[in-house]
């Protein structure tokens, strides 16, 4: 039984020492925090001095982004199982931080044909994954109706499985190849068995950022379109945030401000992702295409994201994911501390940032993710990709296996993206017919 007068002096004595922090750091940042610790909302301006913050400041940033996740959501860390499938890489775009793209015409040019992505989601359903996450390049003369056919397919062999698929700049691209509205072209994808979109190809939502590193891709106004018109339709989607290349605080804290806008207004939001820019192959590095660009965020810029992220989003997103991917397991596992409580997903197989140069993104294991949330005193939960729990692990031993978990780690069944790339069996230019717009 609790001893309440206990707990009462524990409170006492906690507030006691957040009265002796605030009272150590900058006056206009303490005043914030207490602003977001009351529950209110901070603006643009409030989140640009946040992402300023260095030393004991910044200390109390994380503090806070925590102390705002434990009251939102509690101490549950989630995960889900899952796999992507990026069934091309041929694309018509050239985006500045994109490595994952070829032309079509070159020899390192895929294409995975549907009934290979079938087979992908099969063995991934099989592997006990509830959520394939399908996102690709935008080959040329696309068949408009192709990502409602690919859907379709998957659905007839896994009725039960989630999709999570196609970006704000696919389904552009699918609407245009199409000859039809957005809403249109979405409700045609629901109809298929879309569960949910990834609100990837955000970027930076700022249309002098995108010009800069994504000539030619969708604008800020197509980007918000697609989204709203998707949780109109009742189709939820995710938000990201690309970041570490030539934005600064003000773009960072303006971007959130959107996405927290479009919440307020349509509630269709299941989480918040910052992804990091990975440089190394990205062709406006490699290449130096567009000047003054950052070989990806500090460890302190990818902590203040975290941590801002959740100040200014905690009252109307609860869901904040970290990304291993980008960031490793054990760095991802401290940014849990900073306003986190989702681990991502197994992901099985990730392409498009293998490609950029990150080290990470083929496979996890849950019983690692469960280990590592354990480890910081937390509680393991697996979820379906709109957040509804389907396991809670106590916090004793873990006895709980996955056939994810019993998979050798040097399988070579899944394969990379470099050893995909340089596979013979599904060239481009060899599938390419199958897949083109018919002529009327």
């Amino acid at each position: 039984m609790v001893d309440l007068s206990e707990a009462s002096v524990q409170l006492s004595e906690l507030r006691g020492l957040w009265d002796r922090i605030l009272a150590l750091v900058d006056r206009q940042v303490a005043g914030i925090l207490e602003k977001a610790l009351s529950g209110e909302e901070i603006d643009v301006q409030e989140g640009e001095a946040l992402f300023r913050t260095q030393g004991l400041e910044l200390l109390a940033v994380i503090l806070v982004a925590d102390e705002l996740r434990r009251r939102r959501v509690g101490d549950v860390v989630t995960y889900v199982i899952n796999r992507n499938i990026n069934f091309t890489n041929v694309c018509i775009k050239h985006c500045g931080f994109c490595a994952f793209s070829r032309d079509h015409r070159v020899e390192e040019a895929y294409f995975l044909p549907i009934d290979e992505v079938v087979r992908r989601a099969q063995e991934a359903w099989e592997l006990g994954a509830t959520e394939v996450c399908i996102q690709a390049g935008l080959p040329p003369k696309l068949d408009g109706y192709y990502y409602v056919e690919l859907t379709k397919a998957i659905k007839r062999a896994l009725p039960d499985i989630h999709i999570h698929a196609f970006s704000p700049e696919e389904v552009v691209y699918g609407a245009i190849r199409a000859g039809c509205s957005i809403e249109d072209y979405l409700k045609a994808l629901k109809e298929a068995g879309v569960g949910s979109l990834p609100g990837t190809s955000a970027e930076i939502l700022d249309d002098e950022i995108r010009r800069l590193i994504s000539p030619g891709r969708i604008s800020v106004a197509q980007w918000v379109e697609v989204i709203t018109a998707a949780h109109r339709l009742g189709i939820p989607t995710t938000a990201t945030i690309m970041y570490g290349h030539v934005e600064d605080e003000r773009h960072r804290a303006g971007h959130i401000a959107l996405i927290r806008d479009i919440q307020r207004q349509t509630g269709g939001f299941t989480e918040f992702v910052p992804l990091s820019f990975v440089h190394e192959e990205a062709p406006m590095w490699r290449k130096g295409l567009v000047p003054n660009v950052r070989p990806g965020p500090t460890g302190a810029e990818v902590v203040k994201m975290y941590a801002v992220s959740r100040i200014m989003l905690n009252n109307w997103i609860p869901n904040l994911q970290v990304s291993w991917v980008k960031e490793g397991v054990r760095f991802a596992q401290f940014c849990l501390n900073a306003g986190c409580n989702d681990f991502m997903g197994t992901l099985i197989n990730e392409s498009i940032s293998t490609a950029a140069g990150a080290q990470h993104g083929q496979r996890l294991k849950p019983r690692e993710m469960r280990r590592l949330i354990r480890d910081i005193g937390r509680i393991p939960a697996e979820r379906t990709t709109t957040y509804q729990i389907r396991r809670l692990f106590p916090p004793h031993e873990d006895d709980h296996y996955d056939p994810l978990d019993l998979i050798e780690d040097g399988d070579e069944r899944f394969g990379s993206y470099h050893q995909l790339i340089a596979m013979r069996d599904w060239r481009f230019r060899e599938v390419r017919g199958a897949v083109q717009r018919r002529s009327p």
